[in-house]
């Protein structure tokens, strides 16, 4: 009997996490909290940003649309290039580089170095998003890893919310270029928190030789794709446009090809077999939904925002 209450309700020291693993969750929650507040902000001061940069309102979207491209690319890669670099150096080094490509942001002189810049920003600040998730179940216990995920969640619903107005306010109040350097502060936090709460551990440079690099070329070109049709649709009258009936079908292939690929790999970049598991195909599509109706929400709200503020202006010079 008491084994069986032991078992039902563990022990004060089972269920104990250790300060430093609670250093390394913090970090982690506050990375994505960044690589999400970062897209919001952006998006709230893209009007000013292609005013200042004398870029047209399709030239502009570039700006958003190349962060969201390298983003994407970069998530699914994440688990392997911590294992070729350990989790600690991979995520330290995307956590300095990602800041410096966003001090860097306010500096740029022309369109074009800002796509650049905000590409490797979106590369280095889109690792942030899965390590937190990595962070949560690799060093906290089962009884603690909900505590863990709903401090994630936060960051999943408080930066789209908070974004807009904070872009909006600092634009409005010092200019745009500040939009990029708020991201100083927290990312010292971060490299802080996690220089301390995670573990050293060797890197796996073989893990290079072994590299799936077809498959991460197939869905690089696959995801950049899809994302671009995704991003230019709408602007581009979606299908009536040849670039996106272009781009849908080079997505198609290329990710129908990595998919092929991936199912006949013994050690697959990305093991897809997981979807055969029930929970985790429900789970997976219940938060696509969620993500789905979250976002587009908090995306009307910014271009309704926008127009106001674009109004207003017109009224002003009118006036």
């Amino acid at each position: 009997m008491t084994d069986i209450t032991a078992s039902a309700h563990p022990s004060r020291e089972q269920s104990a996490v250790p300060f430093r693993n609670w250093l390394a969750v913090f970090g982690g929650v506050l990375g994505a909290f960044m690589a999400v507040l970062n897209i919001q902000v952006v998006n709230a001061s893209l009007a000013d940003i292609q005013g200042a940069l004398g870029a047209s309102i399709d030239e502009g979207s570039w700006i958003s649309t190349s962060y969201l491209i390298a983003e994407i690319i970069v998530i699914p890669l994440t688990g392997w290039l911590s294992q070729v670099f350990s989790i600690k150096r991979y995520i330290l080094g995307n956590v300095i580089l990602f800041v410096a490509f966003m001090i860097a942001g306010g500096f740029a002189w022309n369109l074009e170095v800002m796509i650049v810049l905000r590409a490797l920003a979106g590369f280095f600040g889109g690792a942030l998003i899965p390590v937190a998730f990595t962070i949560i179940l690799t060093k906290l216990p089962p009884a603690k890893q909900m505590i863990g995920f709903a401090l994630f969640g936060l960051t999943a619903t408080q930066a789209p919310s908070v974004g807009p107005a904070l872009g909006g306010w600092l634009t409005d109040n010092y200019g745009w270029q500040y939009i990029f350097y708020i991201q100083i502060i927290p990312g010292v936090m971060m490299f802080m928190l996690l220089l301390r709460g995670l573990d050293d551990e060797p890197m796996q440079l073989n893990l290079l030789r072994k590299g799936d690099w077809l498959g991460i070329g197939l869905m690089a070109t696959g995801l950049a794709a899809f994302e671009l049709m995704l991003e230019e649709g709408n602007r581009e009258n979606w299908f009536d446009s040849e670039f996106i009936v272009k781009t849908a079908w080079i997505a198609a292939i290329f990710l129908t090809a990595f998919v092929v690929l991936q199912m006949r790999r013994k050690e697959p970049l990305v093991n897809l077999r997981l979807f055969a598991d029930r929970n985790f195909t429900v789970g997976s599509g219940i938060n696509t939904i969620l993500g789905m109706a979250f976002l587009g929400q908090c995306s009307s709200s910014r271009n309704i925002s926008r127009r106001s503020k674009v109004t207003a202006r017109f009224r002003s010079v009118r006036s």
